[in-house]
């Protein structure tokens, strides 16, 4: 009788322990196909929940570096639209000082040309002091200030700050945010130092009646506007340079995001067929085990009571 007992003991918690684990791993399983994660727990794979964790860590960063990405190619892009209104209207300033610079235009018509310029001046100021869509300053620099200032005599100085500070955008790589404005509106005119608003005030002045001769004065200022717009246009080309930069960055991003989402859905994601199987296998097992436990008890109790 003893030995029954005992024998009958070692079974049944035997069975309850088979039974228990059976559950448990369904319940695992259901919850696999349920979530779509294969590993709940760290410790169920200790190695793949690393890989995981080492996924994370890099689609956050590569989250970070794309929208740099993005808020560059933003402003790149505004500050490459400032520069090409910029250009026109340089343009347009050489067309009208060439007319000035001919002998036949009266005073009349230069008091008009300097009004047309006085206008254009003004709006190179704001375009020099454009901000980019969450209104930071493009042209100045790493400063948050105005690029530019105006005195009460009319005078514009460059307020910014000499570099513009890089962005990293992926691993290793790092792009200038612009261009600070006394590079982009700034240049020498015949070794001394001059700029765009300057070359446009001084004409100006000297067509409304500044100048002894004012047909020298405007001969004289289309080389100052020259030099703006050959200064304007290299800068267009370093913009338009690292816009294509970023263009090739954010496509790599893309390249690089669908190959963590691949690692990460490789080693964390749930294979579904091969989860319902293994859900069915147990679910037989467990019947099986169930429908053995209460024969074996039904036998064990019978012998018991004979």
């Amino acid at each position: 009788m003893s030995s029954i007992t005992n024998s009958a003991g070692s079974f049944f918690n035997r069975s309850l322990s088979q039974m228990a684990d059976l559950r448990s791993g369904i319940e695992r399983t259901r919850s696999q196909i349920a979530t779509g994660r294969r590993i709940e727990r760290g410790s169920e794979d200790p190695a793949a929940a690393a890989q995981l964790r080492s996924v994370a860590r890099r689609e956050a960063l590569a989250k970070v570096e794309g929208d740099n990405a993005a808020r560059l190619g933003q402003d790149l892009g505004a500050a490459s639209n400032e520069l090409e209104a910029v250009t026109l209207l340089l343009q347009r300033a050489r067309e009208l000082t060439l007319q000035a610079a001919s002998t036949p235009t009266g005073d009349r018509a230069r008091q008009a040309i300097a009004f047309e310029l006085e206008q254009l001046g003004q709006q190179l100021f704001s375009r020099a002091n454009a901000t980019s869509l969450t209104g930071e300053p493009l042209f100045a620099g790493q400063s948050s200030v105005a690029a530019f200032t105006r005195d009460a005599a009319g005078n514009v100085t460059y307020a910014g700050t000499p570099n513009s500070g890089a962005v990293p955008i992926a691993p290793g790589t790092a792009i200038e945010r612009g261009l600070p404005g006394n590079e982009v509106f700034e240049f020498s005119l015949g070794g001394s130092p001059s700029s765009a608003f300057a070359v446009l005030g001084n004409l100006t002045a000297a067509l409304q009646g500044g100048a002894p001769d004012p047909v020298a004065a405007a001969n004289a200022a289309i080389a100052g506007i020259d030099t703006a717009l050959d200064t304007v246009s290299r800068a267009q080309t370093i913009f338009g340079t690292r816009m294509a930069w970023v263009e090739q960055v954010e496509e790599q991003q893309g390249e690089r995001g669908i190959a963590l989402a691949q690692q990460r859905s490789r080693v964390g994601d749930t294979e579904v067929a091969d989860a319902v199987a293994r859900l069915q296998q147990s679910l037989t097992a467990l019947e099986a085990t169930q429908a053995a436990f209460a024969r074996v008890s039904s036998l064990t109790l019978f012998d018991a009571l004979r």
